[in-house]
């Protein structure tokens, strides 16, 4: 049985500081990102879809976690193709976009291909304190509710992953015909033939941007991304969409289900960030699997 790595999707949330997860003394980011890497082994590292990384942030994020912890990098929202404020660009590429500069939102079509080139650069070069140090775990590639099964798309994912090199890259869909009954079989076997890992989500059924719990891996590294049961998983408040606290009965379920996928790694992120649900849920899910390792 591979290596099962369990953490959250965030360290830093305003109502996790606010819940008082965090023990006394824990004042400074530095502080607060060593006391997680205390409890868990592995982040995920959302605010980097928001805006690109900073390379000294990355080199802060590897200096500040023991050896053997794990990052996984949330992709830029542009290179998945989601709206992206032009204000979130770096400043010499963004004074390059013309009139499309003062556009609420700009898409990857918008841009040059030079443009896009020196993003993708700049993305993959900033992490490199955490290739140095053995830290940079996963790239996360959250596809949109309007990226469809088809064949431009399933291209789209093979150039993500030839850009990204020898870097481990994950991809997650929400448009669901990639895993309807019709296409999941294609979908799995695509991503299987070209050794790229598929994210079993774990989220609210029967909205436009739902997909199935298929529990499978498709590589040897294999990742699980909790998003709750929100009643409300439609409100634009992010703490109301994914404020769900995870039952002990619910993680008992799924603890053997994670077993099952069998991969030589798996990472599971509980992404249900509000309070310390996330935090909680984790410390419960390694109490479970490590009680199944005991004789």
């Amino acid at each position: 049985m591979g290596r099962i790595r369990v953490g959250t999707a965030s360290w830093t949330d305003r109502t996790l500081i606010a819940s008082g997860w965090y023990p006394d003394g824990a004042e400074s980011a530095a502080e607060r990102l060593g006391y997680y890497a205390s409890q868990f082994d592995i982040v995920e590292v959302d605010s980097t879809y928001y805006s690109p990384p900073a390379e000294n942030t990355a080199a802060l994020w590897a200096s500040r976690t023991p050896d053997g912890f794990t990052f996984n990098i949330k992709a830029f929202s542009l290179l998945t193709q989601h709206p992206t404020r032009p204000g979130a660009l770096y400043k010499d590429l963004r004074e390059s976009l013309g009139p499309s500069s003062e556009k609420k939102n700009v898409y990857l079509r918008d841009l040059d291909d030079a443009v896009v080139d020196e993003v993708w650069e700049r993305f993959l070069a900033a992490l490199q304190p955490l290739r140095d140090a053995g830290k940079l775990g996963a790239l996360l590639f959250q596809f949109p509710q309007w990226f469809p099964i088809g064949r431009r798309n399933r291209e789209y994912i093979l150039a993500v992953k030839e850009r990204c090199g020898a870097d481990r890259i994950c991809v997650e869909f929400r448009n669901k015909t990639w895993l309807s009954a019709e296409n999941a079989e294609t979908t799995l076997g695509f991503l299987t033939d070209y050794q790229v890992p598929y994210v079993v989500v774990d989220m609210p059924q029967g909205h436009a941007s739902s997909v199935p719990p298929i529990v499978v891996a498709t590589a040897e590294l294999a990742v699980v991304r909790f998003h709750g049961h929100s009643e409300k998983w439609t409100s634009k408040d992010i703490h109301e969409k994914f404020g769900y606290l995870y039952s002990e009965k619910e993680m008992e379920e799924w603890a053997p289900r994670i077993r099952g996928l069998g991969a030589k790694e798996t990472h599971v992120l509980m992404n249900n960030c509000y309070s310390d649900y996330a935090q909680r849920n984790a410390a419960q899910l390694v109490d479970l699997l490590s009680s199944e390792d005991k004789p």
